[in-house]
């Protein structure tokens, strides 16, 4: 089937603005037009979030919905595509944000505008494993972008988390996959875009 409606999720303290949400976002108005795309910017909290994201998308049709998301925007498309038995691609996804993002209590400076603040609140490490679909066979096809040089997360620990999904792993690269545009032709071409 292909996808009518897109959701793109960013990373911690990223927002819309990020690179490669706006590479995406100009891809599909370029090529795609006919796809609704929603890029929502996602609150601190995990719950919240989650709540943002369901209410957002309760008319979308379930058959033609997809997700993407990156870093922690990975961990909530994989919770996202449960919810809505939907395809996923992951963009170097966290896999264990319970446990990396607990040294990150306290406030915090939004990526794209440093003069933003929010605070991770300790609850919010909660709010993450409750969401949290590690262990569950995937409810749809996935597609998962993993660098080998990741200096945030381990490419190791992301590979196992899905292995079902079809992986390209990167040789070196980096968190942020500044390459990004180049796998985009293969990321419209999983998702069937029309």
């Amino acid at each position: 089937m292909p996808t009518t409606h897109l959701l793109y999720l960013h990373g911690f303290r990223s927002s819309p603005q990020s690179f490669k949400a706006q590479q995406m976002a100009d891809y599909v108005a370029a090529h795609h037009p006919s796809v609704h795309w929603w890029c929502p910017q996602l609150p601190p909290s995990p719950r919240e979030a989650a709540q943002l994201l369901l209410a957002g998308t309760a008319d979308w049709p379930r058959a033609t919905t997809a997700v993407m998301g990156s870093s922690l925007g990975g961990f909530y498309a994989s919770w996202f595509a449960q919810q809505r038995r939907c395809p996923s691609v992951l963009l170097n996804p966290a896999v264990f944000p319970a446990r990396d993002l607990a040294r990150y209590i306290g406030e915090q400076t939004a990526w794209h505008d440093p003069a933003e603040h929010f605070f991770f609140q300790p609850e919010f490490i909660d709010e993450l494993q409750a969401l949290d679909t590690h262990g569950l066979p995937a409810a749809a096809p996935e597609l998962a972008f993993i660098a080998k040089g990741d200096e945030v997360l381990d490419w190791r620990e992301m590979v196992a988390r899905y292995p079902t999904a079809q992986i390209a792993l990167q040789e070196g690269g980096e968190h942020a996959l500044s390459d990004f545009a180049r796998h985009i032709p293969r990321i419209s071409a999983f998702l069937a875009l029309p």
